[in-house]
Parts: structure tokens; C-alpha cells; sequence
């Protein structure tokens, strides 16, 4: 059984900044891509970023330069670093596994944790 369980949301004022944090069991996060996706109110699930097997990272084009993505195998965790927060950042965070981009960048995953909001507004 596979569970994510994701923390580190709030709210933060525009250009601030936060750490997201996955902690997963039944599989292990060296061994799996593991993805960050979101949802804003009203929108569909979007891809934000992905740390693939040798640690080679990706990110949605609207994140690049502010958000990186990280792991430690020891932890058996998954990290989101955000930085230069926006309000159109604001949605509920997953950490995912098991995802398909259907068109970029609009995602589906078989598995994600409950999530953890994040608002940013000031």
C-alpha cells in the first residue's frame, strides 16, 4: 500500500517562501519518479515538477528558476522548495507517483497523498 503524506503548506506573502515535505511507505522514493502536482480551485490537476531515478529534475514552465525538487533517500522523503511565491501558485500540493501528463501540463496519477495548501496573498 502505498501512502504519501505531504506538510509544509500555509500562507505566504507574495515573493515569500516555503518547504514542501513528502514523507512516503510502501515504496521507496529512490526507486520511483516522484512527482509534485497541484489543483487550484476550480482547475484541473497540473504538473509542477518531477525527480526522476538518476536525480535528473523537471518543472512546469511557470515554476522554473523559483521551485526545486529534491529527495533524501535516507528519509525516504521528497522536498519542494518554493521560492519567489506568486498568488497564482496558490493550490493543493501533492507529492504523486504512477502519473501520466495527458497535455502539459494537465496530469493524472494513480497515487497521491491527501495534499497540503498552499495560499499566497498578502
Amino acid at each position: 500500500q502505498v501512502q504519501l503524506v505531504e506538510s509544509g503548506g500555509g500562507l505566504v506573502q507574495p515573493g515569500g517562501s516555503l518547504r514542501l515535505s513528502c514523507v512516503a511507505s510502501g515504496i521507496t522514493v529512490n526507486s520511483k519518479w516522484m512527482y509534485w502536482v497541484r489543483q487550484a480551485p476550480g482547475k484541473e490537476l497540473e504538473f509542477v515538477s518531477i525527480i526522476k531515478l538518476a536525480g535528473n529534475t523537471e518543472y512546469v514552465d511557470s515554476v522554473k528558476g523559483r521551485f526545486s525538487i529534491s529527495r533524501d533517500n535516507a528519509k525516504n522523503s521528497v522536498f519542494l522548495q518554493m521560492s519567489s511565491l506568486k498568488p497564482e501558485d496558490t493550490a493543493r500540493y501533492y507529492c504523486a507517483v504512477d502519473c501520466r501528463v495527458t497535455t502539459m501540463p494537465a496530469i493524472t496519477c494513480v497515487w497521491r497523498g491527501q495534499g497540503t495548501e498552499v495560499t499566497v496573498s498578502s
